[in-house]
């Protein structure tokens, strides 16, 4: 009879242990993100199709230009003999020679004339043209005049634009900080730590607080600095392996927490929140970081080989895929991209599943 007691509270417990721990260890399924195609537009002899209350981005591959909307509706389209300068708000072509450059609105008509000798550059709604000489730049009006020039010595080797602020990266491996408003240096700042020094790559915050920057040659390196006062502090910096040769990609992530930097076969995450840094590998040279709400993407080259990579929130590389093109392009929107190849343009929509 014991021995049938016995038995039976072993089963029992055995069953009620084996329930709890079903329910202690049972974990949902890590959701996945899944990419699926909504449409995919020719810009080969494309039907124009304009609705005004739609938002346009613009394109650029090979030698046409022009702006789409979400729904796949191409509204403007031009092919160009030489050179463009192009963003959602404007764009312009030009030569070598350029001088007195028109520029048109995203709908086509004319904007302003750019009135100096240089090339045209856009940024979102800003307007900048870089003088002869490539140690100078003047920032323009909306229809094109000239607002204030920084005139330099040594050749720019890099450039962002924000709304409040424009940082310039020079040959020296200085760093000036300009005020949008009349041109003033707010910030005059050289990174140093290298024998050779020289800004290959830089970024700003929104608020003009923190300068990140890729400098140097013979020990490049990543420095994050902040402002006090009119002077910058490093708080964070790293030394590479090898050298990049070639300008590079620094980006402050849409809500300012985080910095993405492209080094050698390599990209570097830094929380500014955390102050933790990812790295992550990445082999081929980036050409483009957008966002989407919830994900950062990459566009990267080799070649003719193009990679698109794709990074979720807690810097994780969720996958990527390649496709080889003779020009490409990526824009991210919501929880959309919009991909470019050659002359054709994709909307793929990102959902989790």
């Amino acid at each position: 009879m014991k021995t049938k007691k016995h038995v039976g509270l072993a089963i029992f417990l055995l069953i009620f242990f084996s329930i709890i721990y079903i329910i202690l260890a049972a974990k949902p399924l890590n959701k996945e993100y899944s990419f699926t195609p909504v449409w995919k537009i020719s810009t080969a002899n494309p039907v124009i199709s304009n609705n005004a209350s739609k938002h346009k981005s613009y394109f650029h591959l090979g030698q046409t230009l022009g702006y789409f909307d979400e729904d796949g509706n191409i509204s403007l389209y031009q092919t160009f003999p030489s050179k463009v300068s192009i963003s959602d708000s404007y764009f312009a072509t030009y030569n070598s020679e350029a001088q007195n450059t028109d520029f048109y609105n995203a709908d086509g008509s004319k904007a302003g004339t750019i009135q100096a000798s240089g090339f045209p550059y856009f940024s979102d709604n800003l307007i900048y043209v870089f003088l002869p000489g490539g140690c100078s730049f003047s920032k323009c009006s909306e229809t094109g005049s000239i607002l204030w020039t920084f005139e330099g010595t040594f050749p720019i080797t890099a450039f962002v634009a924000k709304e409040k602020y424009t940082a310039v990266g020079l040959s020296n491996g200085s760093i000036k900080v300009l005020n949008n408003e009349n041109g003033s240096t707010e910030i005059d700042f050289a990174p140093g730590g290298s024998d050779y020094p020289v800004i290959l790559g830089i970024d700003i915050s929104d608020d003009g607080q923190y300068i990140a920057s890729i400098s140097g040659h013979n020990q490049q390196r990543f420095v994050l600095s902040h402002r006090e006062e009119n002077q910058q502090k490093i708080i964070y910096h790293r030394f590479f392996d090898h050298d990049t040769p070639y300008r590079t990609i620094v980006h402050f992530s849409k809500d300012g927490k985080r910095i993405f930097y492209n080094y050698y076969h390599g990209l570097g995450i830094y929380n500014l929140e955390t102050k933790a840094e990812r790295t992550l590998e990445l082999k081929d040279k980036l050409l483009s970081i957008q966002e989407t709400d919830d994900l950062t993407v990459l566009l990267g080259k080799d070649k003719n080989n193009y990679t698109v990579s794709i990074i979720d929130n807690t810097d994780t590389m969720e996958g990527s895929f390649s496709f080889t093109a003779d020009s490409a392009f990526i824009h991210a929107a919501k929880n959309n991209i919009y991909l470019g190849k050659n002359n054709s343009i994709s909307k793929i929509a990102i959902t989790r599943e």
